[in-house]
């Protein structure tokens, strides 16, 4: 195959994104190069994910970001609900803007003593940022007036279950296991951010995923391309694995950028979303290496 000099080219190169009709019966005569590859894409990444990724404590979506099909998986019940952490931060900040005209406070994080994650705390920081480094303290503020009720309508907007109506604060930024989402409806609602990316607060979101693949907990994954161009979401949760760790990591990758053409969805056991940002950064790394082959 001809050298690839970025994976949004390769992508091109097998448009799994840019048939209407990749994936769906009833396909025009005149397309049948592209349904062929997209499964040869397909089937590579699935390849190549199990084969140099085996271990199960690695769980795995891979989806066409134009159509929403599985291109490759590796979950068991991806479509039971599970507590997934910080991914949620992005919801309950949507249901906070649309209360607010979309105008979204500057917080100091002071680390432990204001409930973060990071012991010396990220400082003066704002919504954007607080998504970039998944700041506990900043959506523990963001969060302290909101319930369950509130954030309804944009779970329901974006195709994910609900808190319960009665949840409040730190449940509502994805600390604890109260607020539980599917897998499979989770990787399709940040299928949705892309979808409504010019809409208020949905651009802080996507700013905030950039930046995160830049230098925030998700780095690890731009760290790993050979070409980085990636939006990202980290979050921890409790465990749902048996026997049980301290916490699972979560990542959600959008690639590449500007016009994702796949999103991968990750959940390594027993290590935190930072963490499981390196192992994502890894596989899109081997995914793009295996086509290449």
């Amino acid at each position: 195959m001809v050298a690839i000099r970025h994976f949004a080219l390769l992508l091109a190169l097998v448009p799994i994104a840019l048939s209407p009709s990749s994936g769906r019966a009833g396909a025009r005569a005149e397309e049948p190069a592209n349904a062929r590859d997209s499964s040869l894409f397909a089937q590579s990444a699935t390849e190549a994910l199990n084969r140099d990724f085996p271990s199960r404590d690695i769980s795995f979506l891979l989806l066409d970001a134009s159509t929403g099909r599985v291109l490759a998986s590796r979950w068991d019940h991806p479509d039971q609900p599970i507590p997934m952490g910080s991914l949620v931060k992005p919801f309950a900040a949507l249901a906070y803007g649309e209360q607010h005209e979309f105008q979204y406070p500057v917080h100091t994080c002071r680390g432990t003593a204001t409930g973060c994650w990071l012991p010396r705390g990220h400082g003066e920081i704002g919504l954007t940022s607080a998504i970039a480094y998944s700041c506990n303290s900043y959506f523990r503020m963001l969060t302290a007036n909101l319930t369950g009720a509130d954030v309804a309508p944009i779970a329901a907007r974006f195709g994910i279950e609900s808190p319960d109506r009665d949840a409040s604060g730190p449940a509502l930024a994805g600390i604890g296991s109260r607020w539980q989402i599917s897998p499979s409806r989770m990787a399709r609602a940040y299928l949705e951010f892309i979808r409504r990316r010019e809409q208020p607060g949905v651009r802080e979101v996507l700013a905030g995923m950039a930046q995160s693949a830049q230098h925030g907990t998700g780095a690890e994954v731009d760290r790993a391309l050979a070409f980085p161009d990636a939006l990202v979401k980290t979050g921890t949760a409790p465990c749902t694995h048996s026997p049980r760790a301290p916490g699972d990591g979560f990542v959600v990758v959008l690639t590449p950028a500007d016009q994702p053409q796949i999103l991968l969805m990750v959940r390594v056991h027993g290590v935190p979303g930072a963490q499981a940002a390196k192992t994502a950064g890894q596989m899109l790394r081997r995914i793009e290496a295996g086509f290449k082959e």
